[in-house]
């Protein structure tokens, strides 16, 4: 029997974390059980920075970015002492179960409270789209509007002065948001984790399409894959555009939810509370063909990356 509902926020704010932060409230007092907001992440769980949430406390949340309850990274929180100590202090605040929202590493925190007797339950909270057994994480499409926008005002400049914008986008080694943005702005060239860097090819192309009479060129390229300002620098001096480059940062992450996150972080919110009101723990939540799904947290933190292989080809097919 559950008697009251952890709810924290971990890892790297997404907007639409509030919008799960919401559900998961509502859906658990509409089932007679107590919410306790945690706030900055599971530092704020050792450290019993708690919060009784009322019906009232998460009103007026749902279209706001960041997260009401702070986030903090804790790595120490693989040690099994810190671990022993979070299960410690869940108890001593008759905490009973716990919805996690983040991204990996959170994941793995909740799977290891799971084994230690507390079931916990992980929502998908990350622009970058690298959660597995989800189709789509929470503020994923959110940083892609935000994206789209930025790159359609570049685009307008650039075709006004010969130019060719270099756009760095988020993704922590995931190229979704790049190859998500590049088919929804009509980029020229895609440089991401799945594509490999090849400095000469991506040269030669914008020389190509100078020749062709084009009067500018986006390219967007994942962060971490090369230094965009001295790409933009060689394409400068190599070809007949003056490039700039962009990197647009932690706006990607900011900003209000669009309406797609708010209802998907409403519909895997309460379906976070459902499970644990079974006593199912150990899962994390994903979305697969428009349908809430669930599966064991350490099988998704371990199951290999989904291939974007068609979206490439859509990609270079209509380049």
């Amino acid at each position: 029997m559950i008697r009251k509902i952890g709810v924290l926020t971990s890892g790297g704010d997404s907007p639409g974390m509030n919008a799960a932060i919401r559900a998961v409230t509502r859906t658990a007092l509409a089932n007679g059980i107590g919410v306790v907001g945690i706030h900055d992440g599971y530092k704020g769980l050792i450290e019993g920075n708690y919060e009784e949430f009322t019906k009232s406390s998460v009103s007026d949340i749902l279209s706001r970015g960041g997260t009401i309850l702070g986030s903090a990274r804790l790595p120490e929180f693989k040690n099994d002492d810190v671990q022993l100590q979070a299960v410690e202090t869940l108890k001593k605040n008759s905490i009973d179960a716990l919805v996690v929202i983040g991204g990996d590493g959170s994941y793995r925190g909740a799977a290891a409270l799971t084994a230690r007797g507390i079931n916990c339950i992980g929502l998908p909270g990350t622009i970058d789209n690298d959660i597995q057994g989800t189709d789509y994480t929470i503020g994923f499409d959110t940083a892609l509007n935000t994206i789209v926008e930025c790159v359609d005002k570049l685009r307008d400049t650039s075709s006004s002065h010969h130019r060719c914008s270099v756009v760095e986008v988020m993704g922590n080694r995931c190229g979704d948001l790049a190859i998500y943005s590049g088919l929804s702005c009509g980029a020229e060239i895609l440089i991401t984790p799945e594509t490999g860097y090849d400095e000469e090819a991506v040269l030669e192309k914008l020389r190509y399409l100078e020749s062709s009479k084009k009067r500018h060129a986006i390219v967007i390229v994942s962060e971490k894959v090369t230094d965009v300002n001295a790409l933009a620098d060689k394409i400068s001096k190599s070809t007949g555009f003056a490039a700039r480059a962009t990197i647009l940062g932690h706006i990607q992450r900011g900003g209000c939810p669009s309406p797609s996150d708010r209802v998907l972080a409403s519909r895997m919110g309460a379906k976070a509370v459902e499970l644990l009101i079974e006593g199912i723990g150990g899962q994390c939540i994903g979305i697969k063909n428009n349908e809430i799904t669930y599966m064991p947290i350490e099988e998704c933190v371990t199951m290999p990356r989904e291939s974007r292989k068609q979206f490439y080809r859509l990609f270079d097919r209509l380049v």
